[in-house]
């Protein structure tokens, strides 16, 4: 066992986006490259001398050798203790709960989280901080820095660690844990949701599907869902996680879970049907015969929590990313409580969880999740949803129609344009931008434009001002349109076009949903010419 200081100098690109630095794998697997990010995460954070840190990923290809490279630095870099789950396996839910838990000081996780696995697909690093959420813009622009001045590193030439071996080792002084990944998530669960009640369900002939996507939420969903609440055998689909998931693209929407959709649109479905991603931090709900968009899936969730027993004294708080639907807005009002409108991406979430300000959180994107991690939490909504189902003994579609005649909808859909040359993009939004201050008052597809605003968010616990964070259009009556780039792909660039129109009801309440947004649709591409400046024919996804 050898210590190391190794010579490198920095590596252009390596600036983590919203969840962490995503590349290519094989610009991981590349020369230096994931040593000069590990070494430039520790030394921005203050060096890791004497702290304990959380490991593991999505078991996507390379993690497992990552993760003995991250050890290795750790050890030389002073860590006193890893805490790695089986496999160097972890959800990013079940990661989150583990710093929380072990008050560890924060921790590292393996994932490009919804994008597809393997040598020549994607791959992923994201440090989170000591309350189990992923790192704030402040400490990402620190590790950016670092990464362009680098010009040494520090790692223990040793034999790998057995991460199949629950129990403790060594590296030198330091020591890594290796734990069951699921068990102490599990527990946590049954400490929100009534076990008993969503048991009883299953015993009475509840039928669901859960394709857990050949991704990491497969063993816990197996271990929750069928061992611990009954549900028949085989519930779990694409159970097993695989370091390519498959071949699957493992997000979790009707266009990648078609097999799902498919099945619940069939004419011998499930009661109830759901979908993971890679990571295990998003979720797709879906009904026997209907889908529900993840906009109306938190609004559902946010009206309905008190019937778990984890969140029967009442929310103190709602929160939504800025593209997502207006629809929690709704909920909040009638609650009495607050509604918070972020940025995109979790990290904005923290500091109101943090401060007791929200409970339940949920970004468009298939991200739901409270205050019990800092994160989304994919099966967490899903047994939230069952908890509901089993206290209402109503099916998904009529709680949904239930609350659309109470709440009115929102019908809402994004439209994504994937890959795009990244200056063609840019222009996309840059003639719209100029052109947001002229545009209030104007009349389009039937419209009238209210404001237009290029979106920033100050927030209210450290006052920190995030700017530039999507191009919105807002039209009277509660319509508008949404246009930001994506910064979760790993090549070219993505824009997303999040639409939104709104019927206080109660007629209009049952239109198809591209339909109902035709007016919305037209006055996107008249004002932004998405697909004329970009020759698409449409959208690559709609969700």
């Amino acid at each position: 066992m050898q210590n190391l200081t190794i010579s490198t100098q920095p590596i252009a690109g390596q600036k983590p986006g919203t969840s962490g630095l995503r590349k290519k794998t094989s610009v991981f697997m590349s020369r230096h490259y994931l040593e000069n990010f590990i070494q430039s995460t520790f030394d921005a954070i203050g060096g890791v001398q004497g702290k304990s840190l959380v490991l593991g990923g999505d078991g996507r290809y390379f993690n497992d050798r990552a993760a003995q490279v991250i050890l290795r630095m750790a050890a030389a870099n002073g860590a006193a203790r890893m805490i790695v789950g089986q496999g160097a396996v972890l959800s990013t839910p079940a990661a989150s709960h583990l710093i929380r838990l072990n008050r560890a000081d924060g921790g590292l996780i393996l994932s490009a989280s919804h994008n597809p696995g393997g040598r020549d697909a994607d791959f992923g690093v994201k440090y989170n901080m000591a309350n189990g959420g992923p790192a704030p813009e402040a400490v990402t622009e620190a590790i950016f820095a670092r990464t362009q001045v680098i010009d040494s590193y520090r790692v223990i030439e040793t034999v790998d660690v057995d991460f199949m071996k629950i129990g403790a080792q060594q590296i030198g002084k330091m020591e890594v844990l290796v734990v069951d990944p699921v068990s102490d998530y599990a527990r946590l669960m049954e400490s929100l949701f009534d076990f008993p009640k969503i048991r009883a369900l299953f015993a009475n002939g509840f039928r669901m599907r859960f394709d857990a996507m050949c991704a990491v939420t497969g063993p816990y969903a197996t271990e929750i869902l069928e061992n611990r609440l009954g549900a028949a055998k085989g519930t779990v689909t694409h159970g097993t996680p695989l370091p390519d998931f498959g071949g699957m693209h493992p997000d979790p929407n009707p266009t990648w879970a078609h097999e799902l959709m498919d099945e619940m649109m069939g004419a011998d479905a499930p009661d109830f049907g759901a979908a993971s991603d890679g990571d295990g931090d998003r979720n797709m709900v879906v009904g026997r015969g209907i889908y529900l968009s993840p906009s109306d899936s938190l609004a559902v969730l946010a009206g309905n929590a008190h019937l778990a027993p984890g969140y029967r004294a009442g929310l103190k708080g709602v929160a939504r990313s800025m593209p997502t639907s207006a629809a929690v807005d709704r909920v909040a009002a009638a609650l009495g409580i607050a509604s918070h409108e972020t940025p995109t991406g979790w990290k904005f979430f923290g500091n109101l969880l943090d401060a007791g300000k929200v409970t339940i959180c949920g970004e468009e994107s298939f991200g739901t999740g409270s205050d019990h991690v800092r994160e989304k939490d994919g099966l967490w909504a899903v047994l939230l949803w069952l908890n509901i189902l089993a206290e209402r003994n109503e099916p998904v579609v009529e709680i949904l129609n239930g609350h659309w005649r109470r709440f009115g909808r929102n019908y809402y859909s994004r439209h994504d344009y994937e890959a795009l040359p990244i200056d063609q993009a840019e222009a996309v939004m840059g003639a719209l931008r100029t052109r947001l201050t002229m545009l209030p008052g104007t009349r389009i597809e039937g419209m009238i434009i209210a404001a237009a605003d290029d979106f920033a968010y100050s927030d209210p616990v450290d006052g920190s001002l995030s700017k530039s964070q999507g191009l919105r259009i807002l039209f009277e009556g509660g319509s508008r349109f949404v246009l930001r780039l994506s910064g979760t792909g790993t090549e070219g660039a993505t824009i997303r076009l999040y639409l939104e129109s709104y019927v206080a009801g109660p007629e209009g309440l049952d239109v198809e949903v591209q339909e109902a947004l035709t007016p919305v649709i037209r006055a996107a591409e008249a004002l932004a010419g998405i697909r004329a400046a970009t020759g698409r024919a449409g959208p690559d996804v709609v969700t």
